[in-house]
């Protein structure tokens, strides 16, 4: 527990501790902050990076796989004489060399029904840099049984999505379910190993992904609660969509169906 800013602190953070909205107050509360990151990979590495970078004081990664060469070129975490190590690993390790000070909670698993609620009660915030629909609606149902704000990225080729889900909160905050309310027939939507992805559509999307968590645990500006963010690479623009809750929402609706996991 960060009950004061270190001299060191101040040096470090000290662009973050100069702006108004943030100051030394808010630069504590993210210390004393724990953030849970699944996926070690496209999406997860600029968030890593970029959450450990701004001073969140703990962050889980969960990851069950290991770095291949074929990752490298999204998954800036990595490095090429890691091939073959797990990614959480990895993944602390570039992390340390950014800021030392960080607390790395490895989780080297796949999440799935029987351990979600568990890892998720850990921490104050959720972000889903996963690649497959099972564990996006997986972490959207335990988010919202935990009382946790869900921020989730997606990539698909030259495009890629983003939204924050706080259905927990009822009023006008939409599940991941809302949205989607299920997932699409198996082999419908193609992975990126054979759809392709352009590399640096991960950074974009991680690093927008980076600062909607910051803004979460900071309490700043407009939460994306209630809007989806569609960024199109080749046309060069965003688009931001409302998205209402559905009142039919088998997860957050007023006759929901799903009670838990």
């Amino acid at each position: 527990m960060h009950d004061e800013i270190t001299d060191d602190q101040l040096l470090r953070y000290a662009r973050h501790i100069i702006l108004d909205e943030v100051g030394e107050e808010g630069q504590l509360r993210l210390l004393n902050s724990r953030v849970l990151v699944v996926g070690a990979g496209g999406l997860g590495s600029p968030v890593l990076l970029y959450l450990a970078a701004a001073g969140v004081g703990t962050l889980g990664v969960i990851d069950f796989d290991t770095v291949d060469i074929s990752n490298l070129q999204r998954q800036i975490i990595h490095a090429t004489d890691r091939v073959g190590a797990l990614k959480v690993a990895s993944a602390t390790q570039t992390i340390q060399a950014v800021n030392p000070e960080i607390v790395v909670h490895e989780h080297t698993m796949r999440l799935d029904a029987q351990n979600a609620a568990g890892l998720i009660a850990q921490y104050d915030l959720v972000t889903d840099g996963s690649d497959n629909f099972e564990t996006r609606y997986l972490l959207n149902d335990a988010c919202h049984f935990a009382g946790k704000t869900l921020v989730a990225g997606a990539l698909q080729r030259f495009e890629g999505q983003l939204s924050t889900f706080k259905s927990h909160l009822g009023g006008d905050n939409p599940c991941y379910r809302c949205l989607f309310p299920t997932p699409p027939p198996p082999g419908s939507t193609p992975r990126c190993e054979t759809a392709g992805i352009f590399g640096s559509i991960a950074g974009v999307i991680g690093t927008m992904q980076a600062t909607e968590i910051l803004k979460e645990l900071l309490g700043l500006g407009d939460s994306l609660s209630g809007s989806l963010v569609l960024y199109d690479a080749l046309g060069t623009n965003f688009r931001k969509i409302r998205v209402p809750p559905d009142p039919n929402c088998a997860l957050c609706g007023p006759q929901a169906t799903i009670t838990g996991l």
